[in-house]
């Protein structure tokens, strides 16, 4: 079981901030395609990969870095300073 969470315009299509995931995925790529697979609206979040950053466990990863023994991912939009 894996903590996902969602933020800006992520969380609205979805229509969750967080869930908890049953999985076996071995890399974020695979959560991803599991989810995209779920319904229209996770296959609209994540139709186009480029506009999002993940973290695995609060670090900034990339979307082949490993789940084995992983308790949270996160998915948002990159930030931007001012």
């Amino acid at each position: 079981m894996i903590e996902v969470l969602y933020f800006a315009w992520l969380r609205e299509r979805i229509g969750l901030p967080r869930e908890q995931v049953e999985t076996e995925a071995p890399t974020v790529a695979a959560l991803v395609q599991e989810l995209s697979a779920r319904d229209d609206s996770y296959a609209l979040a994540f139709a186009d990969l480029t506009g999002l950053r993940v973290a695995v466990d609060q670090e900034l990863a990339d979307f082949d870095a490993p789940l084995a023994g992983a308790r949270e991912v996160a998915f948002f939009p990159p930030m931007t300073g001012g």
